[in-house]
């Protein structure tokens, strides 16, 4: 059997499932010259803290064209049957977001023939994850990330884990590790901290994960992990996620 072919029946359902997700709705343009001009010149924006449709350079393509990323959700079940995803932990000698937990993934390539082919080869080339291993089932809407960047988290499923031997790549990734999926829904080891982002309020979601004695603070990327894992248990989160709201002048 080919090793990218998805094997249990939960996983062939979960694949079914998300295949027949949609995107949710963008926001409507708006009039407010300032806020547009102010959002496409490039100020700061948390490490992949909003959907890209819920900023409002989403309706300024014009003015602001963001470069583009890929990253990759890989889904497997544990021993346990439980969901898991794939993460890492970055080099701690990397210019940006040193030390920090990442998704496998990164910035789109002009060879690249589409956002799952960033996302798998640059999971290849950071941790040694065989593209062949894994099914890509679907791409999610965009986020932006802090350095202004696209983007798009590919979802994949990974059906015989124990396949896929870690080789990380020691000038970018210093280490490879699994956390429970549904982690991302829950309170428990959760904290939260708001922050002020030009005209609006938003929360900054911190998990603490502790495997193999090692402790880990899985934040930034956390917003794609709970609409993920939002979309794939279809309940919403036990804490209030908040989105940004941005403040715009009324319309005379």
């Amino acid at each position: 059997m080919a090793p990218n072919r998805l094997q249990s029946s939960r996983l062939i359902a979960l694949a079914q499932q998300l295949r027949l997700y949609k995107p949710p709705p963008t926001l409507d343009d708006t009039d407010d010259e300032e806020q547009r001009t102010e959002e496409s010149v490039g100020k700061v924006v948390p490490q992949l803290g909003f959907a890209y449709s819920a900023t409002p350079v989403f309706n300024q393509p014009k003015k602001f064209t963001p470069n583009r990323a890929a990253v990759l959700i890989c889904l497997f079940e544990g021993d346990d049957g439980e969901l898991r995803v794939i993460l890492t932990k970055r080099a701690s000698k990397l210019s940006t977001h040193s030390g920090e937990v990442a998704l496998p993934g990164g910035k789109a390539e002009e060879a690249d023939a589409d956002d799952a082919e960033t996302a798998t080869r640059e999971a290849s080339e950071e941790i040694g994850l065989d593209p062949s291993f894994v099914n890509i089932v679907i791409t999610f809407e965009p986020f932006l990330s802090l350095h202004l960047v696209r983007v798009i988290p590919v979802v994949g499923i990974l059906s015989d884990r124990k396949a896929f031997k870690p080789a990380p790549n020691a000038s970018e990734v210093e280490a490879v590790f699994d956390a429970p999926l549904e982690m991302f829904l829950k309170d428990e080891n959760r904290r939260s901290v708001e922050t002020k982002w030009r005209r609006g309020m938003w929360l900054v979601h911190f998990f603490d994960y502790k495997t193999n004695d090692k402790k880990y603070v899985i934040f930034g990327l956390t917003r794609i992990l709970i609409r993920v894992a939002s979309v794939v248990y279809k309940r919403p989160p036990a804490f209030l996620e908040q989105n940004p709201k941005f403040k715009t002048k009324p319309r005379l």
